[in-house]
């Protein structure tokens, strides 16, 4: 599968992931799959509503969006023939490598953009999906 973007739908991203730090963000990008690619059409940077609050799950080691706003999204997103077809966030600090929690809590047809954001610059971006061994694979990316 290939993931199509803008340089603007990048711009709000990466925008985004430094913004937060040292959080975690997050978003959700829509657009439509055909001919095995997935097409973002519209990015949208939500809230991190994690609340797991510990010592090792912070917001600054964790991430997730509010089921509310997902099913707005998500309505929002079928009023205009469009679906989510992915997640982005943030690793501030780290590779932009999946965890092991981002494997658990992932969905299989969502693509899952990372960003690795050391000391608030956003740098590396990679994009991944999950195999039909619930695996994350590393997913081509075509800027347009």
């Amino acid at each position: 599968m290939l993931l199509k973007l803008s340089q603007e739908h990048l711009q709000i991203i990466r925008s985004h992931t430094a913004s937060t730090y040292p959080e975690e963000c997050c978003g959700i990008m829509l657009g439509y799959v055909a001919n095995e690619s997935k097409t973002v059409v519209e990015v949208i940077p939500t809230e991190n509503a994690w609340s797991g609050e510990t010592l090792q799950d912070t917001k600054r080691r964790r991430y997730t969006i509010a089921p509310e706003i997902m099913l707005k999204v998500q309505k929002e997103a079928r009023d205009r023939s469009l679906n989510i077809i992915g997640i982005y966030h943030s690793h501030p600090d780290n590779p932009a490598i999946p965890s092991e929690s981002d494997r658990i809590l992932a969905w299989q047809e969502y693509s899952y953009i990372i960003v690795s954001v050391p000391n608030g610059k956003a740098l590396e971006l990679k994009s991944w999906h999950l195999n039909d061994n619930h695996q994350f694979q590393e997913e081509a990316i075509e800027i347009g």
